[in-house]
């Protein structure tokens, strides 16, 4: 058994370039197929968020819409329940990375808003990419990866190959001309090799331990990926 960090936004907003607050949050098939997938393999599962608030998901995310009809949303409801964890995260101020083999990100808007501009989640990725172990981040999650500074002011990832919610999405989901920043973008500024597919089709970029999904679609197979990157030890 491996003990995995979830490390998920605390924002339940996301500020628009005009100033307006988009009601956002966690994704929760991002948060529900990981975490199914990582139970399922006989893993454990600690939540971190900043300050250890109690996370929020994305009100769209629950929608029959956004899962396939009222059956899938039932499923994303009903696993969102049993995700206990959700209800007692602590601070990720308070991480010991050497408590955990693995570390993963969800995503959502919510992390363009908190962790983006996070200084500890900056520092625990820097740690998380250094020590080795899998790190997993998924759609708007490698928004966290921007806080991820060395000391010489450049960014961790630089010169890594991942993926992330790309451009031709954000355009499509509607919000792209609303954005103060488009996350490819930022990504690609940087220093990093991004990589984007076919906007909802899953993809999975892995590059050294760092093991990436482009959208929503990409998290069952990012959390099977890292699945067996852990049975490899």
């Amino acid at each position: 058994m491996s003990k995995i960090l979830f490390v998920v936004t605390g924002a339940t907003y996301w500020t628009l370039n005009d100033g307006t607050r988009h009601p956002t949050g966690f994704w929760a098939e991002e948060v529900v197929a990981p975490y199914k997938a990582f139970t399922a393999a006989g893993h454990q599962i600690t939540v971190a968020t900043p300050g250890g608030v109690v996370p929020t998901p994305d009100r769209g995310s629950l929608t029959p819409e956004a899962n396939g009809g009222a059956e899938g949303a039932a499923e994303i409801a009903a696993g969102l329940e049993a995700f206990t964890g959700l209800r007692e995260p602590i601070d990720i101020a308070d991480v010991r990375l050497d408590d955990y083999d693995a570390v993963f990100y969800p995503g959502g808007h919510g992390p363009m808003e908190d962790l983006a501009v996070d200084a500890g989640s900056g520092r625990l990725l820097v740690d998380a990419l250094d020590s080795g172990k899998p790190l997993g981040v998924v759609c708007h999650g490698p928004a966290a990866l921007l806080a991820a500074t060395r000391e010489d002011g450049s960014n961790a990832f630089a010169g890594y190959r991942l993926t992330g919610f790309s451009n031709a999405e954000e355009t499509q989901a509607g919000l792209a001309d609303k954005a103060p920043w488009l996350l490819q973008d930022r990504l690609t500024k940087a220093g990093a090799d991004v990589q984007v597919g076919e906007p909802w089709a899953p993809k999975v970029v892995v590059d050294r331990n760092l093991i990436t999904g482009q959208n929503p679609q990409s998290s069952a197979p990012l959390a099977a990926e890292m699945i067996r990157t852990m049975a490899l030890g």
